[in-house]
């Protein structure tokens, strides 16, 4: 059986993808230089080295939007990840762009979120902000993208980071807000990412009794479908429809405007309030007390993330939003609750 090198496949990617693609043997490299792989191109490997990673496996006990659901079926942040993975592969394959590029991103694209969801990302933004003797309001200073790239740039493999190509880096930071990709690869998956969790956000309302599919917006569901998985597929096949006449990353504006009335039902009536929200007050503090009492006690940051000459309260920030949702509990609890007396 003969061996593909990684020269084989840089060069039949270069046979097989549109010249609008982000070819491997065209990357802009790595943050350290290193000698490549005889096997896998850059991208390959950046995908690996992201699935074998601490926070990629750490997102599988992060909240997607429910807080400690009670049932096996309801999504995690791992869940949503892997989700936008297949979303976005299933954009990129059709236009003949970088599948492998597309997957890496896909897959480290929420390396940085906090436990808890985005309530934790709004506690540790108040926390540094209050630290920092600035104005509540004064802007995100804790971004879940941002931390994302600074997680495999710096944080992982005790201080070493992932070494990930510059492109796979650039697609997290620029996943969401108002930056763009530099790729095309990187725009599909700030797409793939609304996608999905605009579908299936409504899934697991469902499952919990919170939304039936007559409460959405009759518009919406007339131009996209009445199924999860129905509006998946007009979705994607719309992008790929539309970016391939226009050689961006595009829905057409009447795609775009069902899903974005879907997105804003959703938040008027499940991420701003109703029964999904009435325990984030309590996450939202107990990530404030979590952030005060460290940069009380700095000695109790791991060292793992006092490796960097970083101020301490970016290195609490660090510790804080890289727990899971049990860890953060467990360290509360062991903080903040008395415990029955023992002899010692």
């Amino acid at each position: 059986m003969r061996v593909l090198t990684r020269a084989e496949l840089e060069l039949a990617e270069r046979e097989r993808l549109s010249p609008d693609a982000t070819f491997a043997s065209d990357s802009l490299g790595r943050r350290v230089p290193e000698e490549p792989d005889a096997l896998r191109t850059c991208f390959q490997c950046d995908r690996d080295r992201i699935l074998h990673s601490k926070s990629f496996r750490r997102l599988a006990h992060k909240t997607q939007v429910f807080l400690a659901p009670e049932g096996d079926h309801y999504r995690t942040r791992l869940i949503h990840t892997l989700e936008v993975s297949q979303v976005a592969r299933s954009i990129a394959r059709p236009l003949g762009l970088n599948e492998d590029l597309t997957e890496a991103i896909a897959l480290g694209h929420d390396l940085g979120h906090t436990p808890f969801g985005h309530v934790g990302e709004r506690a540790l933004s108040h926390a540094l902000a209050r630290h920092r003797g600035e104005p509540e309001g004064a802007g995100r200073l804790f971004a879940h993208n941002d931390q994302g790239a600074r997680i495999v740039d710096l944080l992982e493999r005790n201080g070493r980071g992932l070494n990930l190509s510059r492109e796979v880096v650039d697609g997290i930071r620029c996943h969401t807000g108002p930056r763009r990709a530099g790729t095309l690869e990187g725009r599909i998956v700030a797409l793939a990412d609304r996608i999905a969790y605009v579908c299936h956000d409504i899934d697991d309302a469902e499952r919990a009794g919170m939304l039936r599919e007559s409460d959405l917006p009759a518009e919406s569901c007339e131009r996209l479908g009445s199924s999860s998985s129905e509006r998946i597929e007009t979705m994607v096949h719309d992008v790929v429809s539309m970016s391939s006449r226009s050689g961006d990353i595009l829905m057409s504006e009447g795609v775009w405007g069902a899903m974005m009335s879907l997105r804003a039902f959703l938040f008027e009536r499940l991420y701003s309030r109703g029964d999904a929200k009435w325990e984030e007050p309590k996450a939202y503090a107990m990530l404030v007390d979590l952030f005060e009492y460290f940069v009380a006690h700095p000695d109790e940051v791991p060292a793992e993330y006092r490796l960097h000459d970083d101020p301490l309260d970016v290195q609490v920030a660090d510790f804080v939003s890289g727990m899971t949702d049990r860890y953060a509990i467990r360290v509360y609890e062991r903080l903040k609750i008395p415990r029955s007396w023992r002899r010692r």
